[in-house]
């Protein structure tokens, strides 16, 4: 109980750039997934599905987005471009967490999308557990229809995050929290 306390208490995210090998081994990787799944999900719906990014399928994520980039942004520099290909290639291993929420009679959309918002922290959680770190991210193209369609994420899917995984080659500072007095209230009180 204590070392899950302690790993909650200082667990960090690690920008990707600061992400390397090794990544979690395959088997690591199937654990991984299995403790991210395992969430609140009223109605046992599985709103989530996952898309492994890594070695070569990784690399054609990077050069589809980067075409997109470059289709969308025509004058961009060439550094630009090469800095939107380079999002995806940080980290050894990148899962994106896809939001299947749907319409349904007794559990609303909104509870769905915080199931797969759960999924992404477990996620992070367990790679940290491992001795990994990570990182929570979305960016453009988790919002372009053309990237997520090359992916092969669904027009009613959405993303709910990727969530890049490796070994921390650098652990930034703690960031400043917020103050628990502005945030907490108690009811009746």
């Amino acid at each position: 109980m204590t070392d899950t306390l302690a790993l909650l208490k200082h667990r960090r995210s690690v920008p990707p750039q600061f992400l390397a090998a090794p990544g979690p081994s395959e088997a690591q990787l199937a654990e991984l997934l299995a403790i991210a799944a395992r969430v609140p999900d009223h109605g046992k719906l599985v709103p989530w599905r996952f898309i492994v990014f890594a070695g070569e399928g990784k690399v054609k994520a990077a050069e589809r987005v980067a075409e997109v980039f470059r289709k969308r942004t025509p004058d961009a520099p060439e550094d630009k471009v090469t800095f939107e290909r380079n999002r995806l290639l940080h980290a050894p291993l990148v899962v994106a967490v896809v939001s299947r929420a749907r319409k349904h009679e007794k559990i609303p959309v909104w509870e769905q999308e915080l199931s797969a918002g759960a999924t992404c922290f477990n996620l992070l959680i367990a790679a940290e557990a491992m001795g990994f770190a990570g990182s929570w991210l979305t960016n453009w193209f988790s919002f372009d229809r053309e990237v997520l369609r090359a992916f092969g994420v669904a027009e009613e899917e959405r993303i709910a995050g990727f969530v890049h995984i490796g070994t921390p080659q650098t652990r930034p500072a703690d960031r400043e929290r917020p103050d628990m007095a502005a945030i907490v209230s108690h009811f009746g009180a």
